[in-house]
């Protein structure tokens, strides 16, 4: 269980050991939508969804006061992310936005483009650690937030979804799941692989960027926008994972298990771009073109969240400062032991 950072997730935690009833969470929340308190409390409760946290009693998961408490957290996240993207319905506009890369990134210096161009061209080990750190939050749950929407979707769009899926998910060998995948590269990179163990250290803004994915899924009302948001992740991945293909070999040396996941995702979502464009976006709005805004909602609520990670990131290391919640530069609370 994290440490609190704040009276909203000092409450749940309290909550999740016992320490507390259920009935004592507030639902009055005053706190910023995108600051450390409620995105570590929503993230506490959306994680009983996924494999909660050692000793909490698996009733807790729908406990109604626990439920009313997240909704709490919800609304002012979501009316947030509403309010800091444009919006719109030419979905066609917003993927061909993806779809266009600068030839090379915005700025010359260390802080010019976003983390994999830092990693790349200036990234010391111990950065791309830490990146990897970040990611773990996701990547050790991989498709699981988009796994959500299988049931909510029908027809071409969820054969189309489910195929994606099963490519992320191995295609039936497990040695071969994103996941398992990532986690040998976290072994690699002589990280815990161990899962939820970087949540403790991981930022608001590392935290947000899996919020919004449990947010949509958990809701089918959002069900538009978690396609969106998977259609920008596939979309986007390739050029990014093949910089930082490149930056783990020239900052790792020669073992493959360091590189594997990210050259996995150069090939695989290349594909998946192609999938996920004409056989699930395009399959769904021709089912339900009222959802088109929504869809428009998802994309650009992932860039969003993703350009606020990536100012942190890179410019706390252009500032030789450590990106996590950690004192000073003491790598020491989250690498694993050379020795095991």
């Amino acid at each position: 269980m994290p440490a609190p950072r704040g009276p909203l997730s000092a409450a749940l935690v309290d909550v999740l050991a016992g320490r507390l009833a259920p009935g004592a969470l507030s639902a009055d929340v005053a706190a910023g939508p995108y600051g450390e308190d409620l995105q570590l409390a929503l993230y506490l409760c959306y994680e009983l969804h996924y494999r909660s946290f050692p000793g909490v009693d698996d009733e807790i998961e729908w406990d109604p006061d626990v439920l009313r408490f997240r909704r709490a957290l919800e609304r002012p996240f979501l009316a947030a992310l509403r309010a800091d993207v444009p919006g719109g319905r030419d979905v066609d506009q917003a993927i061909a936005e993806l779809l266009v890369e600068p030839v090379e990134p915005v700025g010359n210096g260390p802080v010019g483009g976003g983390p994999s161009h830092f990693l790349l061209r200036h990234g010391q080990r111990w950065q791309l650690q830490e990146y990897v750190a970040h990611r773990s939050l996701y990547h050790l749950k991989e498709a699981d937030p988009q796994a959500w929407v299988i049931p909510r979707l029908d027809g071409p769009a969820k054969s189309a979804f489910v195929m994606v899926e099963h490519d992320e998910y191995g295609a039936g060998h497990g040695e071969r799941m994103h996941a398992r995948l990532f986690a040998d590269m976290m072994v690699a990179l002589d990280l815990d692989p161990t899962y939820g163990r970087y949540l403790d250290v991981a930022p608001a803004e590392t935290l947000a960027t899996v919020n919004a994915m449990s947010l949509f899924g958990l809701h089918r009302s959002l069900r538009g926008a978690l396609v969106g948001q998977f259609a920008s992740v596939e979309i986007c991945s390739s050029p990014g994972a093949a910089r930082l293909a490149r930056a783990v070999r020239r900052l790792n040396g020669d073992d493959p298990a360091g590189w594997t996941f990210y050259d996995e995702h150069v090939e695989a979502d290349a594909v998946h771009e192609q999938v996920v464009r004409r056989g699930v976006v395009t399959a769904l709005l021709e089912a339900e073109p009222e959802l088109a805004a929504d869809v428009v909602f998802g994309i650009q609520v992932d860039g969003f969240l993703e350009a606020r990670l990536g100012r942190r990131l890179v410019g706390a290391w252009a500032a030789g400062q450590s990106s996590l919640l950690a004192p000073g530069l003491d790598r020491s609370r989250w690498l694993v032991s050379q020795n095991g």
